[in-house]
């Protein structure tokens, strides 16, 4: 087709035009979105964005040996008052000493919580500097979890998640039971995360009922952790997955996603996004970006970037659908059954 010169000036100034009602729209989204959420819900076909803003929160924090025994019963009421709360259980540096001082055997039950709950020791996450200290040496694991809260037991709470993590087991904790639990709301991220050389945690008969942003548990770099006979009543981005993250922030992963068990759990596959699975063992391997941010170590992800999600056992599952993708195995050496 042959266009004149004033139809292709007119082309020229239409196409100016829409560049700069997008560019003026991108600007005024993103004055919107800087401090609010976009609840994002990947279904079969289509993406829906919603504005939903974080409410402030206030935090109780639980600090070192000398919390050791604390036990927050909620006796069936909100815990708080209903107040957005994050309940930190967390670990202190003794002062000029190299050991951590961290709380044991804490309990928090049978109430209701508005906010979230975080385990940490070194960090609040992979990424903490502590954590990142610790990891570009040998034997990172062992130091972790000895830094870690341990016998932490939250059960029969319901979680009203506002954006935040409802529940995150950060570096190293160990030992974490959560049952009986209810978590409802919405997240920007998953519902549970267990992070990098955490262990022996115990997920069982809970319901996950909440809006996440991406899959329901995240398993990273965590090992010998139960997952039993929880419900998860609509999973769209994924339910269970199982990876060891690669040089996010720096940080050197040692532990692999080994020895886990995910047995009787049933889940509504429904929403389930085309790329998305059920339960996916190896979910990664060294597919980000900054996998490379902790080379130059002899040991852990900075030599070798992959999931190692190896020796796992899948068994006794039910979904609804029945979908060929309802699980995934990209390790090896995991059992996985019906």
């Amino acid at each position: 087709m042959h266009l004149t010169e004033n139809q292709r000036a007119r082309r020229r100034r239409t196409g100016i035009s829409l560049r700069t009602a997008l560019l003026s729209l991108g600007i005024a989204i993103g004055a919107i979105i800087l401090p609010e959420w976009i609840a994002r819900h990947l279904m079969s076909h289509s993406i829906v964005y919603r504005l939903t803003p974080r409410p402030k929160f206030e935090r109780m924090e639980i600090a070192g040996s000398a919390a050791t025994g604390t036990v927050i019963d909620g006796k069936g009421g909100w815990i708080n008052e209903g107040q957005f709360t994050e309940i930190l259980i967390r670990s202190e540096k003794a002062k000029g000493k190299p050991e951590w001082d961290r709380p044991t055997d804490i309990v928090i039950q049978n109430g209701r919580l508005r906010g979230s709950i975080r385990i940490m020791g070194m960090g609040r996450n992979g990424e903490a500097r502590e954590v990142t200290k610790s990891s570009r040496r040998e034997g990172h694991t062992e130091r972790a979890q000895a830094a870690a809260p341990t016998r932490i037991t939250i059960r029969n709470v319901e979680i009203e998640a506002a954006g935040v993590i409802p529940i995150y087991v950060a570096p190293g904790a160990t030992e974490v039971t959560i049952e009986n639990c209810t978590f409802r709301g919405w997240t920007t991220s998953v519902a549970l995360y267990l992070d990098a050389e955490s262990a022996r945690n115990v997920i069982r008969d809970n319901v996950f009922d909440l809006r996440v942003s991406r899959e329901v548990i995240a398993v990273d770099g965590s090992a010998e952790n139960r997952i039993e006979n929880n419900r998860f009543q609509s999973v769209a981005l994924g339910g269970i997955y199982l990876y060891r993250n690669c040089g996010e922030g720096g940080t050197v992963r040692h532990q692999t996603p080994h020895g886990n068990l995910i047995a009787d759990n049933r889940f509504n596959l429904h929403p389930l996004a085309w790329r998305a699975a059920g339960i996916w063992l190896g979910s990664r391997n060294g597919s980000r970006p900054y996998c490379h941010a902790d080379d130059g170590f002899p040991f852990g992800s900075s030599i070798d970037n992959r999931d190692f999600a190896f020796g796992n056992s899948v068994t006794g599952n039910r979904f609804e659908p029945s979908l060929r993708r309802a699980i995934r195995d990209n390790g090896e050496g995991n059992h996985v059954g019906s």
